[in-house]
C-alpha cells in the first residue's frame, strides 16, 4: 500500500508541475501573432504613442517571433501550492526547454518533503514532459527516478482534463499573457517602469471570461474561442493581467490572478534574454517510468 501511496502521490506532483510549470509561460492558445502592426510604444520625434491595443499587438508580434527566452516565476494555488520555476524555454517547434521547480508551500510541499525533496526537474520535449522525482519514488518504481508524460497519452488517458494538459504543453508561449490582455476589451497603460534594469511599460486589465466578445477584444473568433475554453476548464471567471513591455516589445514581465477551481492563484513571471540557446534532453531509458505504464499498474492494484 505504501509503494501504490508514494506512487500515486509522484504521479499527481509530477502532473500538477507540469501544468504550473509550463503556464509561467503564459497558458495555451496556438501560436502566432495577431496581425497588428510593429514598433515600439513611443512615437519618434515626439509624435504621439500607438494606443495600448496597437502596442499590445506590437508586442505579441515580437515576443512569439523572439522564440526562447530565459523565465523566473512564482506560482501560488490556494492551499494546494506556493512553487517557483527558473530556466529557459523555447517554442519555435513545440515547447522544449528544462525549468528547476521548487515546492515553497502548501500541501505539495508537505507531500514532496515525505518523498525526500522539494524541488524536481522539469524537462519540456515536443512530443513528451519528463519529471525527476526523489529517491524514495525510485524505490518504488524499479529504480527510475524520471516519469515520462507523452502528451498523446495523457490525452487518451485524461479524459477532457488530458486533451486540456496536452493544449497546454504544445501551443504555450510567452506571449500568450498578451493575448489574453488584448481579449479583455478593458487595456489601459499604467505608466513606465522599470523592471529589472529595463525601460517597460506597464499595461493592465481585468478578462471576464463570460462577458469575452470578439468585436471587444481585438482577436479572431478561434483564438478567442480557445481562451475561453482553456480559462473555463481552469474554473475561472475573471482574471486581472499586468504585464510590462520593454522597449524592444518584448514581454519582461507579467502578473495574473484569479480564482480558480483549486483557490486563489497568482502568477508572477519574469523573461529575459530572448534568443537563449535552449536544449533539452530525454532521460536514460532505463532511469525512466512511463506515465501510461504506471497508470496500469495501480488500475491492476486497485488504485484510482
Amino acid at each position: 500500500m505504501k509503494c501504490t501511496r508514494v506512487r500515486r502521490a509522484g504521479l499527481s506532483i509530477a502532473a500538477l508541475t507540469l501544468l504550473a510549470g509550463a503556464t509561467a509561460c503564459g497558458g495555451s492558445g496556438g501560436s502566432g501573432g495577431s496581425g497588428g502592426s510593429g514598433g515600439s510604444g513611443k512615437g519618434e520625434g515626439g509624435s504621439a504613442r500607438l494606443s495600448p491595443v496597437s502596442a499590445l499587438q506590437s508586442a505579441e508580434k515580437s515576443t512569439a517571433g523572439a522564440d526562447s527566452a530565459k523565465v523566473e516565476s512564482t506560482t501560488t494555488m490556494g492551499s494546494v501550492m506556493s512553487m517557483t520555476a527558473e530556466g529557459a524555454l523555447g517554442w519555435r517547434d513545440g515547447l522544449t526547454g528544462t525549468l528547476t521547480i521548487t515546492y515553497t508551500g502548501g500541501t505539495m510541499a508537505d507531500t514532496m518533503r515525505q518523498m525526500g525533496a522539494t524541488s524536481m526537474e522539469a524537462r519540456y520535449l515536443p512530443d513528451a514532459y519528463y519529471a525527476r522525482m526523489g529517491d524514495s519514488f525510485a524505490k518504488q518504481a524499479g529504480g527510475r527516478h524520471w516519469i515520462k508524460y507523452a502528451y498523446d497519452d495523457l490525452a487518451r488517458l485524461g479524459g477532457g482534463s488530458g486533451a486540456y494538459l496536452k493544449d497546454q504543453l504544445t501551443n504555450t508561449t510567452p506571449h500568450q499573457s498578451v493575448r489574453l490582455l488584448l481579449a479583455s476589451g478593458d487595456v489601459q497603460e499604467v505608466g513606465e517602469e522599470k523592471v529589472r534594469g529595463r525601460n517597460t511599460t506597464h499595461y493592465s486589465g481585468t478578462v471576464e471570461v463570460a462577458e469575452l466578445a470578439e468585436n471587444d477584444s481585438h482577436l479572431g473568433r478561434s483564438r478567442l474561442d480557445e481562451l475561453k475554453k482553456t480559462l473555463e476548464q481552469a474554473g475561472v471567471t475573471t482574471e486581472t493581467i499586468d504585464i510590462w513591455v520593454d522597449d524592444r516589445d518584448l514581454l519582461a514581465k507579467k502578473v495574473e490572478k484569479g480564482e480558480t477551481t483549486a483557490g486563489a492563484y497568482s502568477q508572477t513571471a519574469f523573461y529575459s534574454d530572448y534568443g537563449t540557446e535552449v536544449a533539452a534532453e530525454a532521460p536514460p531509458a532505463g532511469d525512466t517510468a512511463d506515465f501510461r505504464e504506471l497508470v496500469k499498474q495501480q488500475e491492476a492494484a486497485g488504485g484510482s
